[in-house]
C-alpha cells in the first residue's frame, strides 16, 4: 500500500473587538482560503473565529501577550453548527453567561450578512496563573 500525502493551506483573517465588560464581537470576511471542498466555511475556521471572540470579551479589554499571567484559557468548548454559508462575512457576538473570578461562561453566536444562524459556541475559560 502506498502513502498517500495531501497539502492543505488555508488563511484565516478576522477582527475581534472588546465592545463593553458585558460584549465582544468580530467579523471575518469569507473567502477562498476558508472554505473546504465543498465550497462552504470549513467548520474549524468558524469555531476558532468564534473562540478567538470569546476570549476577547473574557480577556476583558486586556491585550492578550505570551504567556501573560491571567490569561482566560479555554478549558471546554461546545460547538453547535447549525448551518454554513459561501460568501459574504461571518458575525460573532460574544456574551457572558457566567462571570466569574476565576472560571467564566461564554455563549458566542455566529450569523451571515442575512442574520442567518450558523454556529452556536460555548466555551468556559479559567484563568490562568503565570
Amino acid at each position: 500500500m502506498t502513502a498517500q500525502t495531501t497539502s492543505f493551506h488555508g488563511d484565516l483573517a478576522f477582527e475581534a473587538s472588546y465592545i463593553s465588560p458585558d460584549e465582544a464581537i468580530g467579523t471575518m470576511a469569507v473567502k477562498a482560503g476558508l472554505l473546504n471542498p465543498f465550497g462552504t466555511v470549513h467548520a474549524g475556521a468558524m469555531i476558532w473565529f468564534a473562540d478567538v471572540v470569546a476570549t476577547t470579551l473574557a480577556l476583558q479589554g486586556r491585550t492578550p501577550t505570551a504567556g501573560m499571567q491571567g490569561f482566560p484559557l479555554a478549558i471546554t468548548l461546545s460547538a453547535n453548527l447549525l448551518a454554513n454559508c459561501r460568501e459574504g462575512h461571518l458575525h460573532a457576538q460574544a456574551r457572558f453567561v457566567k462571570k466569574g473570578r476565576r472560571v467564566s461562561t461564554v455563549r458566542t453566536k455566529v450569523t451571515s450578512d442575512e442574520g442567518k444562524a450558523l454556529l452556536d459556541l460555548t466555551t468556559t475559560h479559567v484563568v490562568a496563573e503565570g
